[in-house]
């Protein structure tokens, strides 16, 4: 298994910046992607930003030059620096870690993180 707790989210004002950040324990060998992903009220959840192992990263077309991910492995932590924060990217923020056993594949998901984008 993989736990995952994220934290920094919080209030701020548009135009400002928050890094978010992700906790992994347990299983961590497993993980082959981990992402952030966000769901906005009455939304669907979607894909912010994904990473490999290798540190290849993928971005939502329209967060890409304001969001960046990262990984510290030496840490077990993964984060998301956002920039430029708009009043739409109020959401609940989640972190992913995909895995992959010898029989089966699943993605975990924390507890996700509040971030409220206003003046």
């Amino acid at each position: 298994q993989v736990q995952l707790v994220e934290s920094g989210g919080g209030l701020v004002q548009p135009g400002g910046s928050l890094r978010l950040s992700c906790a992994a324990s347990g299983s961590i060998f497993s993980i082959y992607a981990m992402g952030w992903y966000r769901q906005a009220p009455g939304k669907q959840r979607e894909e912010v930003a994904t990473i490999t192992n290798g540190d290849s990263t993928r971005y939502a077309d329209s967060l890409k030059g304001r969001f960046t991910i990262s990984r510290d492995n030496a840490n077990n932590a993964m984060y998301l620096q956002m920039n430029s924060l708009e009043p739409e990217d109020t959401a609940v923020y989640y972190c992913n870690a995909d895995v992959r056993y010898s029989d089966y594949a699943h993605r975990y998901w924390g507890q996700g993180t509040q971030v409220i984008v206003s003046s």
